[in-house]
């Protein structure tokens, strides 16, 4: 079967797979953290990510574009769904709880400065 690239956005990580192969696969192989809960039965729409160009995945199912509504149309995929059938980069979102976790130790960081 023919393999083709999968490059995660921001750990910049690179990983063959066969085509057919779902970004959440791809992103478990190249050890990439892409949030889910209900491994990968597009219920609970936290694999969501980013891709810009997606002539290198499979059409939207469905289901996946009724889940998605209006973010679809801004690129964005779930990526239990998101089937790689050529070159593909995608941007996974960074984790909401480390992203409160940083800016709270941003904020104490710029606190300890003033005193």
């Amino acid at each position: 079967m023919k393999e083709t690239e999968v490059h995660f956005l921001p750990d910049d990580k690179r990983i063959s797979v066969r085509a057919g192969t779902t970004l959440l696969d791809a992103g478990r192989r190249a050890r990439v953290n892409i949030r889910t809960r209900c491994d990968g039965k597009a219920a609970c729409l936290m694999c969501k990510v980013q891709v810009h160009e997606q002539s290198g995945l499979a059409p939207m199912n469905v289901n996946e574009r009724l889940k998605l509504g209006t973010l679809a149309d801004d690129g964005m995929r779930l990526a239990c769904q998101a089937r790689v059938i050529g070159p593909v980069q995608a941007i996974v979102p960074e984790d909401p709880l480390k992203a409160a976790i940083r800016t709270q130790l941003a904020r104490q960081a710029m606190d300890d400065d003033l005193f």
